[in-house]
């Protein structure tokens, strides 16, 4: 049996998580908004058309934020079409997704929902098609308690109160040829930087998140990230990184090395933020808004057939199986190893539309990457361990690939530690052990897996339970050593705790 140990120090911490870590993403996109979030007459749907099993769900991840509108959505929005009465919101064509929008949900319905969610909103604005003035004035419709026209505004759309929304995109993915109005670095640099200051005269507590390049197979990436920090530095609190991960040609042990990429991508984007602060002699430090991360492959074909201008289609509805699950587990282990500089990161998307949650006229589920999020979400609180894996490696197109994908978190207030560890062999189980003798009198509180014998195994609404958590007792604890055996294609959430 092949061997993994960890090497863990309560005193080597990486950092305290920043619960945003676990957020999300609704765009107006296929059947994430409308059947998705908000069906009025479904017969779980609230006085406001809010689909309460979804909610439910959505509790139960334990998502503290959600980014919104958009996406490749935002860059040809009028936000100013989905407020007021919704008789008198016009219909628009949508040019990112080739849809038609009934704006008949639009950016009070959200935050709305995101209150009943027990979330809060990460709102994006519009820097392809508009700019410096529509970002103001949204952010005083949604911030400002008295005083402005649109601030009044909102009072007479019935919102007395602000909705204080403190988390702002600037604009998304600015150089993909995709984007309506993309731009050069230069060009989204001066904008970005212009339109953040104006954003923060009209609201100084809000933070800012400008755009990274929109993945990481982009020529443009890492110059673009230079120039646009080079520009933006001041106005900027977080540099966003994009990036979906897909098993195309079937080779399971290259699309599960993927975490190897991420980590690297990640760290590349560190450096960079980091050089600009050296160049600039600042002493603010950029952090990460992994905004937009996922599994994403499985819809591209059947998406190509969807007509033009059609209404809320069933659109990049990928049905995630059993290894895409385990593929989620190991880049939300790498998000937790870059603690100290991934601030935020949104599961793209929440609902229907590449997402953990799938609805029906008649019901909702959890498909399979569902589970990992939500144990790491529920588990993920506290203090991140420096946590070195000593495991054995395969060749992957990513590189030395580790066998076991890592993280171990502290929590003193609770007094637990938690191991998160991911066996990627497909055939073989590994020995983990670790050392844990510094947390004297803890003891071994729960073992629970995510393992199925068929890779490609799914969840649907007929059989919405054949991936799901199973209860471990390989785990022993002897001496202050910690032992467990970590079955072939497995991943496993150990709590110790006193």
């Amino acid at each position: 049996m092949k061997q993994t140990k960890l090497y863990i120090d309560k005193h080597m911490i990486v950092s305290k998580v920043d619960k945003r870590i676990y957020g999300s993403f609704i765009e107006h996109l296929g059947r994430a908004v409308y059947e998705g979030i908000y069906q009025p007459g479904q017969k779980t749907a609230d006085e406001q058309g809010f689909r309460r099993d979804v909610i439910d769900l959505v509790k139960e991840l334990g998502v503290p934020v959600v980014r919104y509108p958009g996406g490749n959505f935002v860059s040809g929005y009028n936000w100013e079409d989905g407020i007021g009465p919704k008789e008198k919101r016009p219909e628009k064509l949508e040019l990112a997704w080739q849809v038609v929008e009934s704006n008949q949900f639009g950016l009070n319905e959200f935050a709305d929902w995101a209150k009943k969610a027990d979330t809060s909103v990460m709102m994006a604005v519009n820097l392809g098609t508009r700019g410096v003035d529509d970002a103001r004035n949204i952010v005083e419709y949604c911030n400002v308690a008295n005083g402005g026209y649109y601030s009044s505004l909102r009072k007479q759309h019935g919102y007395e109160n602000p909705h204080d929304i403190k988390l702002w995109c600037l604009g998304n993915e600015m150089d993909g040829r995709w984007q309506i109005s993309h731009k050069t670095a230069e060009e989204y640099g001066r904008l970005a930087s212009e339109t953040g200051r104006v954003m923060k005269y009209v609201d100084p507590s809000i933070e800012l998140v400008a755009c990274g390049s929109a993945s990481l197979d982009m020529d443009t990436f890492g110059t673009w990230e230079d120039t646009v920090l080079s520009e933006c530095y001041d106005e900027a609190d977080y540099l966003s990184l994009h990036q979906y991960y897909g098993n195309r040609d079937g080779n399971t042990p290259n699309f599960l090395a993927s975490t190897v990429a991420m980590d690297r991508f990640i760290s590349s984007v560190v450096s960079i933020c980091d050089a600009v602060k050296a160049k600039k002699r600042k002493s603010k430090t950029i952090n990460l808004s992994f905004d937009e991360w996922n599994v994403w492959y499985h819809s591209n074909e059947q998406d190509k057939k969807l007509e033009r201008w059609c209404r809320t289609p069933h659109q990049l509805e990928d049905v995630y199986n059993f290894e895409d699950a385990l593929l989620v587990a190991g880049m939300m282990i790498t998000l937790l190893r870059h603690a100290d500089r991934v601030k935020i990161a949104c599961l793209a998307q929440l609902v229907n539309v590449i997402a953990p949650i799938m609805t029906s006229d008649t019901g909702a589920w959890k498909q399979t990457i569902y589970y990992p999020f939500e144990a790491i979400s529920r588990y993920g609180r506290g203090t991140v361990l420096h946590t070195v894996v000593d495991a054995p490696v395969y060749e992957s197109i990513h590189g030395d690939a580790p066998y076991v994908d890592s993280v171990c978190l502290m929590d003193e207030e609770a007094e637990t530690l938690t191991i998160f560890a991911l066996n990627k062999d497909l055939s073989e189980e590994m020995e983990l052990s670790v050392d844990v003798r510094q947390f004297e009198g803890y003891l071994v509180k729960e073992h629970i897996v995510l393992t199925h014998e068929d890779l490609k195994a799914v969840n649907t609404q007929e059989h919405p339970d054949d991936v799901v958590w199973q209860t471990g007792n390989d785990v022993k604890l002897d001496g202050g050593i910690l032992t467990a055996v970590l079955k072939d294609k497995s991943f496993h959430v150990i709590r110790l705790g006193r």
